[in-house]
């Protein structure tokens, strides 16, 4: 191409940003004017009422109205597309429901599977294996503790470390490295084997910690990719991500609770199959081996599995990192967005991360009531079919409460915060009340109120706290550091389990039970103060508000992410939201998109110069290109234009 008609892309979007509003172009018709072209937009049905007015801004009575309808709505046409597919196919709601919310929770599932297996194994092996499990004779302690505690710490580490790799090289690669280290941790598992009880054990616990280390980094891939494959790609956000974001997320997430459901089915139809259809003890260390070691087997093909389904069938999962990398012209990792982000959102921290300690804690405590109402109810039985009956009920309860959570996460007029707060208020009352009257409820006569005590705070739990630090711990941050902060926020969690079990070790039940209430008070502390509340909020508007706070300018952003309803207390108390205004930021957000428009125009341009075809998967809808094309005149952008179309055709030549 001649040097003398060689424009830079600077060039092309100064020019285009110097001249828009000298000269406007008047639209050749009523359809072309800009609020036709901006308002669906701008301003979506399902976010804004008629008038234009955002649902929070609405009188109270307003907007429960408008919510209702908009969530009414919203149902009726997801009950027409189920009805009218299965006219189609009648299997074909449950193909969708498998390939939009099963496949992206399948890591998660696998890791409910594997690791509860372990607490519903320990039972197994301190019957079989009395004087290395239980009495400690032909086996160090230490390294039987050391099973839970390496298991955790795995856990961490694949949390922090997978999480910065998650940001750093991007989605897919992270979700794919998860899979493999899994799938070659259940091979370890199923063969773990020595001369020794002893050293079976010690090689159990490091196979537990390889393990752990891929299972800590789905929570942050998993997160992250549900998360962002739910926005979408392109620049105009999305109805799935306003109406839908949150359910997505979470309906991966409850995958974990089918894991555990089905390892106790396995774990129960394994040793009656392998114990000559007994549960019944004494069992045998035939019975034992068979057991444990089909049920690790049977996930590792599952896992074999996913290793293709992620490699072959998730090319996109990165696109939203690599916008926003792009956006700030980073290639590796982000740290100045890391930086900027403990800077401005440090107190989200405390919310994401201390409430996932706090949660953790209660977690690891709903087992407490189990042992105790199992002793009382069958004191005499010694077979382990007891607990894992019962735990297979809970889990059916829990499995009530990962739904219910799904279902109402979106809930404008509920919602992640309130959830979480709630959740954690009554797992108190369910705990701090046997607490304070232990004797009294773990009688004969009153134990089946202790049962159900149990069974409602594992409900409660999951229907608050467990849904919604997972959902959230993501959701609150900006793109480029939403892996490294999901990780490091689910990595705190697990200390909590870490100092559960490790305090566990030294109290007795009813201090156990004195101790762990004051977390849901704690936890229901920290998200008042500290946790925004994100429902309802477009994730594009978070995003293009921290592009204003990373240029330095926080103060010229006034849209509805600095809306008090979707900041924190802590935040209102410091004002974060004084800038907020809806007249200033329509007009703003057209600007921004023009802006935008113009370096998608120059990198069009450059792409062509290079020889090579234009990435356009974020790019406007065409309308708003052409709107875009009438009122910013420009004749280099013209000549530019021409140049483009016929650079393009000789380069590909």
């Amino acid at each position: 191409m001649d040097e003398t008609t060689t424009t830079t892309r600077a060039d092309i979007v100064q020019e285009g940003i110097a001249l828009h509003g000298t000269e406007p172009a008047e639209p050749t018709s009523p359809a072309g004017s800009e609020d036709d072209v901006f308002r669906a937009i701008l301003h979506p049905d399902d976010t804004y009422s008629e008038n234009g007015v955002y649902w929070a801004d609405l009188p109270f009575t307003q907007r429960i109205k408008f919510i209702g309808r908009t969530d009414r709505d919203e149902a009726l046409k997801e009950l027409r597309q189920i009805g009218q597919m299965m006219k189609k196919d009648p299997l074909s709601p449950m193909s969708f429901y498998i390939t939009h919310y099963v496949i992206p929770g399948m890591g998660l599932g696998l890791e409910g599977y594997v690791l509860f297996s372990i607490g519903n194994l320990t039972p197994l092996f301190q019957k079989v294996w009395p004087s290395c499990w239980g009495k400690f004779k032909a086996c160090d302690e230490q390294w039987v503790n050391a099973v839970t505690y390496l298991e955790v710490l795995g856990i961490i580490c694949g949390q922090i470390l997978v999480g910065i790799l998650g940001d750093w090289i991007g989605r897919r690669w992270g979700l794919l490295q998860d899979a493999i280290i899994m799938f070659i941790g259940l091979l370890m598992l199923t063969a773990s084997w020595g001369v020794t009880l002893n050293g079976w054990v010690i090689c159990y616990a490091w196979s537990l910690f390889f393990y752990g280390v891929g299972v800590g980094g789905e929570y942050p891939m998993t997160a992250t990719s549900g998360m962002e494959n739910a926005v979408g790609s392109g620049k105009v956000s999305t109805r799935e991500d306003r109406l839908h974001r949150g359910r997505k997320v979470t309906s991966a997430f409850l995958m974990q609770g089918w894991g555990q459901f089905f390892n106790q089915v396995i774990l129960i139809l394994s040793l009656i199959v392998f114990h000559h259809g007994s549960g019944n003890p004494p069992y045998s260390t035939v019975s034992a081996q068979w057991t444990f070691r089909i049920s690790f087997a049977i996930p590792a093909v599952g896992t074999l599995w996913l290793i293709y389904y992620r490699f072959y069938k998730m090319p996109a999962a990165s696109r939203q990192l690599v916008i926003a990398k792009r956006k700030n012209h980073v290639t590796g990792y982000d740290t100045q967005s890391l930086k900027m982000t403990f800077t401005y959102f440090g107190p989200r921290v405390l919310a994401t991360a201390g409430a996932w300690f706090c949660n953790d804690v209660f977690f690891y405590g709903n087992k407490l009531f189990q042992s105790q109402f199992i002793g009382v109810i069958h004191p005499k039985k010694k077979s382990i079919m007891a607990g894992w009956l019962y735990n297979l009920i809970n889990v059916v309860v829990s499995l009530c409460g990962y739904y219910l959570a799904s279902f109402l996460i979106d809930n404008k007029l509920y919602g992640r915060r309130r959830m979480q707060m709630v959740g954690f208020f009554l797992d108190f009352i369910f705990f701090v009340v046997p607490g304070f009257h232990y004797k009294h409820y773990t009688q004969k006569k009153h134990i089946r109120e202790f049962q159900a005590m149990y069974f409602l705070s594992s409900f409660f739990n999951q229907f608050g706290p467990n849904a919604v630090t997972f959902l959230v711990a993501a959701e609150v941050y900006p793109t480029p550091i939403r892996a490294t902060a999901h990780g490091f926020s689910a990595a705190v969690g697990k200390l909590g389990a870490l100092f559960a079990s490790i305090l566990y070790n030294y109290i007795d039940t009813q201090t156990k039970f004195y101790v762990v209430p004051w977390f849901g008070l704690l936890g229901a502390f920290l998200t008042y103060i500290f946790l925004p509340d994100t429902t309802g909020l477009d994730l594009k508007e978070q995003e293009r508000r921290w592009k204003y706070i990373r240029a330095g300018r926080e103060q010229d952003y006034h849209g509805v992410a600095v809306h008090p309803i979707h900041l924190s207390l802590w935040e209102r108390w410091r004002r974060a939201g004084r800038y907020y205004d809806p007249a200033l930021d329509y007009n703003q957000r057209i600007e921004d998109m023009r802006h935008d428009w113009l370096e998608s125009r120059a990198a069009r341009h450059g792409d062509a110069e290079k020889g090579t075809l234009h990435d356009d998967f974020d790019d406007y809808p065409s309308e708003v290109g052409s709107y875009f094309e009438r009122t910013t005149q420009s004749s280099s952008i013209h000549r530019n234009d021409c140049l483009l179309r016929e650079d393009g055709v000789n380069n590909m030549r």
